[in-house]
């Protein structure tokens, strides 16, 4: 065995390995053959593979785990919410080790790094230990073609650049190998079950795609944080996963990200109102160029405005809410708000002039702000707030 498996710094609290899968049946054996190489004996370790897979992956998985000298467990997922975050999440509920370790199945994570992760977070007392492409001593190498180097270093800048403080020393949040303490997630999941906001009192991590690393990073904010260099290797047999649709879900997860705080939904909430100004004159346009009157045309214009706003909105502010209504139901209520805002305004203006002795263009502009800030917090009371009767009191979480 290699003398840095068996140093001082090979850690003694447990591990679990979990390792998300879909159609990686040509891989899991090599895989936990390297990981038997690999791990030292001393290193209290279970391998759990969360599948996903349409194909024979759970029967090769059962029968490469037969002679691995760790336990080995497999769950299958029918459904595959949340994608492969998502599986990485199922894995998380069911580990019960001081260390959460992460890594793919596809072998371009080196398995001979893994006691090299957790014996880092032991020594240097971190929360979170990333295996880093972009520190000395690790390479994107098997990051295959100029298109994949493009898009992952784009990623890269994209995330860093509008998660400065959360992702602050870690280079490579694209990474999905990675080792962290379990005790940093449930503190987390408890600060959430504590808050104040009702939608927040479910679990902490909400992940959408396969940036996991992201996930975590943000909504638990482990801290210290630690690297290690790896060189990303060559897929060992299959095809890479990534797809352009997976891009759409990282970008839709960025921006449910990023709009995780009240300040920051009323920013988004805003700057989506404003462009619903791009359909409602196009449709005005239309329908005027028709043949219809100016007044009626406003007014179906408007809703135009309203739709855009309406799936823009669903699609990047409140992604994480839906579910506490139906479509119709949050769709109506969306548009009765968006139009009462119309109805509020003008006696709104008339009581600044009148009473407050305001000009017009002021009183207008106050009654803009306060409209606006009223539909925001309206919205989110009355559209996305979950049913008074769905609340349930959280369970102590360990």
């Amino acid at each position: 065995m290699d003398a840095e498996l068996t140093a001082p710094h090979t850690p003694s609290g447990s591990v679990t390995l979990i390792i998300p899968t879909f159609n990686e049946s040509a891989n899991v054996a090599e895989l936990l053959r390297r990981l038997g190489d690999a791990l030292p004996d001393q290193l209290p370790c279970t391998v759990l593979f969360v599948d996903d897979s349409t194909d024979d992956t759970p029967a090769a998985i059962e029968k490469a785990a037969a002679d691995h000298p760790f336990p080995v467990s497999v769950l299958h997922r029918e459904v595959a919410e949340g994608g492969l975050g998502g599986a990485v999440v199922e894995g998380l509920k069911r580990a019960d080790t001081d260390w959460i370790v992460v890594m793919d199945a596809d072998l371009q994570h080196p398995p001979h790094l893994v006691p090299e992760l957790v014996g880092e977070g032991v020594r240097t007392g971190a929360e979170l230990v990333v295996a880093s492409r972009y520190i000395s001593g690790g390479s994107r190498a098997g990051l295959a073609g100029t298109y994949r180097v493009a898009v992952s270093r784009a990623a890269t800048w994209l995330t860093k650049g509008l998660f400065p403080r959360a992702l602050r020393g870690i280079s490579d949040p694209m990474s999905g190998f990675f080792a962290m303490r379990r005790s940093a997630i449930t503190t987390a999941s408890a600060a959430s079950a504590a808050t104040a906001d009702p939608a927040d009192t479910t679990d902490v991590l909400r992940p959408l795609g396969y940036k996991i690393l992201l996930e975590l990073a943000v909504r638990c904010r482990p801290r210290p944080v630690a690297e290690v260099p790896f060189v990303f290797q060559d897929r060992y047999r299959g095809e890479s996963k990534s797809t352009a649709r997976e891009g759409l879900r990282f970008l839709s997860h960025l921006a449910s990200l990023r709009s995780a705080t009240p300040l920051a939904r009323m920013i988004g909430f805003g700057l989506i109102g404003l462009s619903g100004f791009v359909p409602n004159l196009a449709a005005l346009w239309l329908l005027t160029g028709a043949g219809m009157h100016y007044l009626p045309a406003e007014i179906v214009a408007n809703q135009a405005g309203v739709m855009w706003n309406f799936l823009l909105i669903e699609a990047l502010l409140f992604r994480d809410r839906r579910r506490h209504r139906r479509w119709a139901d949050r769709a109506g209520r969306f548009a009765l708000l968006a139009n009462a805002d119309l109805l509020l305004r003008i006696p709104l203006i008339a009581v600044f002039v009148a009473t407050l002795g305001m000009a017009v263009l002021p009183a207008t502009a106050l009654a803009l702000v306060t409209t606006f800030v009223l539909r925001f917090a309206a919205t989110e009371a009355l559209v996305y707030l979950p049913r008074k009767a769905a609340k349930s009191h959280p369970k102590p979480r360990s």
